[in-house]
């Protein structure tokens, strides 16, 4: 579901590379060629309706959907897991998997009422260089508390706006939409979280600090190229990503190409993540949208600071 979405490929990547079969596809935009690359027998549709009766009628020649992929938008995620869980699937959903943490409660309610399970992409628990990271924070000092500036900014285009991305209740905003992975990533290194303050938030970035058991981290995530490095934008690139723990840079820019193929794999195997993996960072998210901005005061980051541009559409 959302073949011809921006994380569709690296979905249709995944079902090939692990060695199954896309049956269907459904979106309401038919700009899905990349299909072809793939799966080209693979019967798509535009309306719901139509890929729902298709997958009835397979059903009932015994040929039932074993996992439905939901790559729609986010704030879509809730349906259509609940209608892969009504056909008898097990689903496969793009982070997050709802952008309210009550809805995981109904969720949770729903998967215990039907014969499938629920799973989700964390990419980043597979990313070797977070792996070391954990496992340098696991058998390092137990009483230790860590220092980390988290930097994040993937450009975009004025698109953006007008999608449902630029929409925080469709998207979740920008934390939720860019930066879900890292917020689950530091909860799963640093544990819980004690402190979460919100120093910038806009309709192009936001900015905080979030004092987690192991680690105080100040994160900075932005799609304004304008905020992008003089040396990055100098080469030009429009993606910077950083991890500075302690004063010492991680690299981890490279190593992303497979890790959705990683996570298939793993589900497959039945050690997928689920809802209980998925509920500490939408709780993160949720309360970074919720929050009020306490300005420039007190720990932030130091791109925080950058200045704002005003929304391009004046909104």
């Amino acid at each position: 579901m959302g073949a011809a979405g921006y994380i569709a490929p690296r979905h249709l990547k995944a079902i090939k590379e692990t060695g199954n079969n896309l049956i269907a596809a459904v979106d309401p935009f038919d700009s899905v060629g990349i299909m072809d690359s793939y799966f080209p027998d693979c019967s798509f549709f535009k309306e719901f309706e139509l890929f729902d009766r298709h997958l009835s009628k397979l059903k009932a020649e015994g040929k039932g959907t074993d996992y439905l992929s939901v790559c729609s938008p986010d704030y879509m995620h809730d349906a259509h897991i609940r209608y892969g869980l009504k056909i008898g699937a097990n689903v496969i959903s793009e982070k997050p998997l709802v952008l309210n943490p009550w809805n995981l409660d109904a969720l949770e309610k729903a998967e215990g009422e039907s014969e499938g399970r629920v799973f989700t992409i964390l990419q980043m628990r597979y990313h070797q260089t977070i792996l070391d990271l954990k496992k340098l924070v696991d058998e390092g000092p137990a009483d230790k508390v860590y220092n980390m500036d988290l930097t994040y900014i993937t450009s975009r285009g004025n698109w953006f706006y007008t999608s449902w991305k630029g929409d925080v209740h469709r998207s979740g905003g920008i934390a939720t939409n860019i930066g879900i992975h890292f917020y689950d990533m530091l909860h799963w290194i640093f544990g819980e979280v004690k402190k979460n303050v919100v120093h910038v938030k806009t309709h192009d970035r936001v900015a905080g600090f979030i004092e987690f058991e192991r680690a105080r981290v100040r994160y900075f995530l932005s799609i304004n190229a304008d905020t992008l490095p003089e040396e990055i934008l100098a080469k030009g690139q429009r993606i910077f990503r950083s991890f500075n723990l302690e004063g010492k840079e991680i690299e981890f820019t490279d190593g992303f190409t497979d890790l959705h193929t990683e996570s298939y794999r793993r589900i497959l195997e039945g050690d997928g993540f689920g809802i209980k993996e998925a509920r500490k960072s939408i709780q993160i998210v949720y309360d970074i949208r919720n929050s009020v901005p306490i300005g420039l005061t007190g720990d932030y980051h130091p791109f925080a600071s950058k200045k704002i541009a005003s929304h391009p559409f004046g909104w």
